[in-house]
């Protein structure tokens, strides 16, 4: 298989540095070009991120010496020396939209990490396993913006991508009602203990804007692309409440669901055992074998011991039981920063090149 050339736009943040180490040394792709703000421009990436590597894992020396260009002022540059690039910009939600659709008509696609345009209508927001159909409104996207091959692809809130995989399998039995209260980890906001002491010992009960997305994003990816756009789904009836924990990464959620048709326990769990999607029927390079892993004991899944199961790409759930007031709760875990973000946006555009949206005519 050709590889892809790829650049990172935004790839001095949490986030841009969680895909610099998911695309160096990847099979498919070549890291190839790194952009940021226009204060990190002309200088090596060693330089640019010099005291503020926030990940536990060491920066990958291949970039090290690569020199960062402006994410704005280059772009013409960036858009003819990839094949696509990942978006992980810091920037105001209207001038992201701007920017990936620059991008988009210098016929470069976008696989987007950011929130700007998980609601315009013909742009794909995929969780690879859950909703591949989706790819199918890029045509129409490519349209509207007057291009033969660029396009904005975008992956969703990472809180949801804890629960909302656990609840996809389980809609043949109608959900009527969901509750999930989401505890999200620091790394949610780019930030780790060093750089918010505020957080050890605390929570905090409000993240700007993360119930709504939390309320309303899942219907988009259970919706249907009609007549060129996307059709949110109608059910179920969501409601969330989204608290900051001083957890290093790993967001959990705990999950109360009513259904139409009640499945029994032991279907729900058969159930998702056997899930598997398109990701797994392709044998992607960073698909998780087993998509949802279900454990038994109480007190599981953890933070701590489950959040890099099969790379951080897994979903944990577990404490499926019978609830007062809903029909069953249960409890969810993925890791932010690789399924939530950066890798769910990875194995996305894995998706993309399988299905052929990255290649050129």
């Amino acid at each position: 298989m050709k590889k892809y050339k790829v650049g990172i736009i935004g790839a001095t943040g949490m986030v841009g540095q969680r895909f610099i180490t998911l695309t160096c040394g990847h099979p498919w792709f070549e890291l190839t070009t790194l952009a940021a703000s226009a204060g990190s421009a002309g200088k090596t990436y060693g330089e640019a991120v010099k005291g503020r590597w926030k990940l536990n894992i060491p920066m990958p020396a291949e970039v090290r010496d690569m020199v960062v260009l402006d994410a704005q002022k280059d772009m013409d540059e960036i858009a003819h020396q990839v094949d696509f690039v990942f978006s992980a910009v810091d920037m105001k939600k209207e001038e992201i939209r701007a920017l990936e659709e620059a991008y988009a008509k210098l016929e470069c696609p976008v696989v987007s990490n950011n929130s700007a345009h998980r609601w315009t209508p013909d742009v794909p927001m995929v969780v690879p396993e859950i909703n591949p159909e989706h790819l199918e409104v890029i045509p129409f996207q490519r349209k509207r913006l007057g291009t033969k091959h660029g396009f904005i692809a975008v992956k969703s809130n990472c809180s949801i991508q804890s629960y909302v995989p656990a609840l996809s399998p389980l809609r043949r039995f109608g959900l009527e009602k969901v509750l999930a209260c989401t505890y999200q980890a620091i790394s949610g906001a780019g930030k780790n203990f060093e750089t918010w002491p505020e957080m050890v010992d605390n929570l905090i009960p409000y993240i700007s804007g993360e119930e709504e997305k939390s309320e309303q994003e899942p219907l988009k990816v259970w919706g249907q692309v009609k007549d060129g756009i996307i059709v949110n789904a109608e059910t179920p009836a969501i409601t969330s409440q989204c608290l900051r924990v001083p957890v290093s990464d790993g967001h959990t959620a705990a999950v109360f669901v009513s259904f139409k048709k009640k499945p029994s326990i032991e279907e729900i769990k058969e159930i998702w055992a056997n899930f598997k999607g398109v990701p797994q029927e392709l044998e992607l390079p960073t698909a998780p074998k087993q998509f949802l892993h279900y454990f038994e004991e109480p007190d599981r899944p953890q933070a701590k011991l489950d959040r890099e199961l099969e790379g951080g790409m897994a979903v944990s759930v577990g404490r499926l039981r019978p609830d007062s007031q809903y029909d069953y709760k249960f409890v969810c875990l993925s890791h932010n920063t690789l399924r939530g973000a950066a890798g769910g946006a990875v194995l996305l555009a894995e998706l993309l090149c399988a299905k052929g949206y990255m290649t050129r005519e």
